[in-house]
């Protein structure tokens, strides 16, 4: 044999060793290329949150947030999603986050309120917010494959916290895919990949809940108030109100050591009814026709006729009764919860 035949069949010969190696590979670490890696996400970006000194700080509106309620259909709160394609840095297939999902949507609005110049009050400030923001989360998943898919769908509330009463509600729906090149995706592509569709998801949010706070209090913002349509949320409850009353009635503070009464009381509009819920204990889900609308006690504005309301809190039975709201009228509930 020559010295080009010699060399030939040398070629043949590693091109067919490392073709099997890299199938059997492929059959005992699909998701990932290294044994080593595991698939456990974690969150990188933090950042604190506005502590109201910070010039960022542009709206006298203050809010806190309440953690968002996991109710996708899931066992574990930190799963994400299933790797069916090779990733650097990743073994197995299920996609974990290193914090439960509900906690990673409630940081991903903290940081978009906070960043759009909202003081988001915390610990024992929290008490003195004008607003308080709560939801639930109806679907958060991100698969890794040939295509990355990505999935986020989940409904916010915000009410006056001297009133109960709900100024907005609605369901945010952010749905994308993507091909990660022809290099392959790597554990922190991964991760990015979520952190940009969960500000879009927020930033969507947001967006909406500004423009409805600016038309109900347009003096906590010194802005001509109005609304607009955000592309991908679906509205429940946007605010009637066309005159708001003055600052001080909703509680703003007024110097360092004096806050402001609140004196505004919740009544029926001439189109609609009052319903006030309330629960025992207090801080109860809330649900009006399947759709959530926030912690009790609640006042909503709703359509005149029959309603299904639903309670629900952790450790206890859930209630659920039906309600006739009557138009211009109140109606209060007193919903106890049992164990």
């Amino acid at each position: 044999m020559n010295l080009l035949s010699q060399r030939v069949a040398l070629l043949v010969l590693l091109f067919a060793v490392t073709g099997c190696a890299t199938v059997n590979d492929a059959k005992e670490t699909v998701g990932g290329w290294f044994g080593g890696g595991d698939n456990t996400l974690a969150v990188s970006d933090k950042k604190t949150v506005n502590d109201g000194s910070a010039s960022l700080l542009k709206y006298a509106a203050t809010l806190r947030v309440s953690k968002y309620v996991d109710q996708r259909k899931v066992s574990d709160p930190h799963y994400l999603g299933q790797v069916t394609v090779k990733v650097v840095g990743m073994s197995g297939n299920d996609l974990i986050m290193d914090q439960d999902i509900a906690t990673l949507v409630s940081g991903a609005i903290k940081k978009r309120f906070d960043a759009e110049g909202f003081q988001v009050m915390e610990g024992s400030s929290a008490s003195n917010a004008l607003f308080e923001v709560s939801g639930v989360v109806k679907e958060l998943t991100l698969n890794v494959k040939n295509r990355d898919e990505i999935f986020i769908a989940f409904e916010t509330t915000l009410k006056e916290v001297s009133t109960g009463k709900v100024v907005w509600a609605g369901l945010v729906t952010e749905k994308n895919d993507r091909f990660a090149g022809v290099s392959g995706n790597n554990k922190d592509d991964v991760m990015n990949y979520l952190n940009r569709e969960l500000r879009v998801a927020s930033a969507k949010t947001v967006e909406a809940i500004s423009a409805s706070l600016m038309a109900v209090h347009p003096e906590l913002f010194n802005l001509t108030p109005g609304t607009k349509p955000v592309k991908g949320v679906t509205v429940y409850v946007a605010p009637t109100l066309a005159k708001p009353a003055p600052m001080q009635n909703y509680g703003v503070q007024q110097s360092d050591n004096e806050v402001g009464a609140s004196t505004y009381r919740p009544h029926a509009s001439e189109t609609a009814g009052l319903l006030l819920v309330n629960t025992n204990p207090p801080r109860a889900r809330v649900y009006l026709d399947g759709v959530y609308y926030g912690l009790s006690p609640l006042h909503l504005e709703m359509e005149p006729g029959i309603h299904a309301i639903s309670v629900k809190q952790s450790g206890y039975k859930m209630v659920t009764e039906k309600v006739s709201v009557r138009r211009g009228d109140n109606t209060e509930m007193e919903l106890n919860l049992e164990r």
